[in-house]
């Protein structure tokens, strides 16, 4: 079977019409969606606080902390499956610890009486809670039967499991997705017209498959691709704004929980958001500016004494310029205090390690075994071109190398360069596995939080205090 059987020259041309006729309408903003749901909670609370009849300070704190709870037991997510019963065990516990927690600070103030009408009122809160998330439920479903409120799924695998998927796509819309096409560089099928919807190119279409067709959702029922492969081919979808869906192997053991939605009795598990698509990546970079701004004012002194002693060491250029590269591959410059000088710009560009050079004077020792030559890429940070903590940058000299024999090596340029990284709390740094550090630093990116580059830095804070720079 020729490749030119199957797949067009122009994706775009298996059906010029077909983002116009299935293009998204009302899909962002409907009844399901996270703002509207959060929206309707809010009203449910105000009609309550309306019918009750009075704003105590018991009812606010309940009200907050109500809310608050749904948004922690993700009650607020994305789904396929739209389900009130899934979510009346959790609303039913936010209520109760919202309402034990407002009772309990204004237990001075109740007598029984009081505590009695408080479990009432409760009650009537929960139950029209509950009533606001069945009428959003039930008028997303009829949007989305009517396909007024719908997204475009793109199908990878034209096997088995991606054509019963596509089926059950249009065969019950209540789900929300209508299938646009499939990517898949091998089918299983013997012929294309036993397909649901068109194939529409190989693997390595897949961006301009997504931007032609408007497409929201990825879907990955695999195929014969290697799982292996499959992971740098998804990573086309970081820089794109689709979600991503993976049919888990030998589905027909998986148990459903929480990160998983059902299909007409496919499991398919949502794929975490690329951090850097996240809102939380926003304050990353304002936590930059704050920290990096507020270190060279306070480090100020410091910096200083070290200007001078390199100075007196090596004398004049006291700061070290090397290009690296940082985001998306591209070039900035990298600044150090200078520990030796280089014999020639290419030494510094090629040479992999200075650490046990010859020529290293007492402060460049000392300046690289508590990191302080590092400082002056806090002006770096400040400027946009690194981030406190991320994957720690290379030249391109080295990076050319490495790309050509590192599994996954580029996938390290998804977020900003770092002054340091997981990968170096870990000690790879210096002449250690440059694998090992971008099997690190993909996972940094791929489980980033705030939480982690807090403890990145509290890590980085101890090594540097035990001397474990260089």
């Amino acid at each position: 079977m020729e490749d030119a059987d199957w797949f067009p020259e122009d994706a775009a041309e298996v059906n010029s019409d077909l983002p116009r006729r299935l293009s998204r309408r009302w899909g962002g903003w409907a009844p399901h969606t996270p703002q509207v749901l959060a929206a309707v909670d809010l009203l449910a609370c105000v009609i309550a606080w309306a019918t009750i009849g009075r704003l105590t300070a018991s009812f606010f704190i309940q009200a907050v902390l109500t809310l608050t709870l749904f948004v922690w037991l993700r009650l607020y997510r994305r789904r396929l499956s739209l389900s009130v019963l899934d979510d009346v065990p959790h609303m039913v516990a936010a209520v109760g610890v919202a309402a034990l927690t407002a009772t309990a600070a204004g237990l001075p103030h109740l007598d029984g009486r009081d505590l009695a009408s408080e479990v009432v009122n409760d009650s009537f809160l929960l139950g029209l809670l509950v009533v606001g998330r069945i009428v959003a439920f039930t008028a997303a479903r009829r949007l989305r039967r009517s396909q007024v409120a719908h997204d475009l799924a793109l199908i990878i695998g034209a096997g088995h499991v991606g054509i019963r998927l596509a089926r059950n796509f249009q065969e019950h819309s209540d789900y929300g997705l209508v299938p646009v096409g499939y990517i898949d560089s091998d089918p299983r099928i013997e012929a294309k017209e036993d397909l649901p919807a068109p194939l529409l190119g190989n693997y390595s279409d897949l961006a301009e498959v997504i931007e032609d067709f408007n497409v929201s959702y990825v879907v990955v029922a695999f195929g014969r691709l290697r799982s292996e492969a499959l992971v740098d081919i998804l990573r086309t979808c970081d820089r794109l704004r689709v979600e991503v869906f993976l049919v888990p192997r030998l589905f027909e053991l998986h148990n459903s929980n929480r990160d998983t939605d059902d299909v007409w009795g496919i499991p398919l598990i949502r794929v975490r958001r690329a951090a850097f698509r996240s809102p939380m990546w926003n304050v990353k970079r304002l936590l930059d500016v704050t920290a990096s701004g507020i270190s060279l004012l306070l480090l100020s002194p410091v910096l200083m004494a070290c200007a001078v002693a390199v100075r007196w060491e090596t004398g004049p250029g006291i700061i070290f310029r090397q290009d690296r590269v940082g985001l998306d591959g591209r070039s900035f410059c990298l600044l150090k205090f200078r520990s030796l000088k280089p014999v020639d710009l290419t030494e510094s560009q090629t040479a992999w390690n200075v650490q046990h050079d010859a020529r290293l004077g007492v402060v460049g020792r000392f300046l690289r075994k508590t990191s302080l030559d590092e400082l002056p890429q806090l002006w770096n940070i400040l400027r946009g071109d690194m981030s406190l903590v991320g994957p720690r940058p290379e030249r391109p000299h080295f990076v050319d190398q490495f790309t050509a024999g590192v599994p996954r090596y580029t996938a390290r340029h998804r977020v900003p360069a770092g002054l340091t990284g997981w990968a170096q709390v870990h000690g790879l740094r210096g002449d250690t596995s440059i694998e090992d550090r971008a099997r690190f630093d993909n996972y940094y990116i791929e489980n980033w939080s705030p939480w982690l580059d807090i403890k990145i830095v509290v890590m980085t804070v101890s090594q540097v205090l035990r001397g474990k720079g260089g």
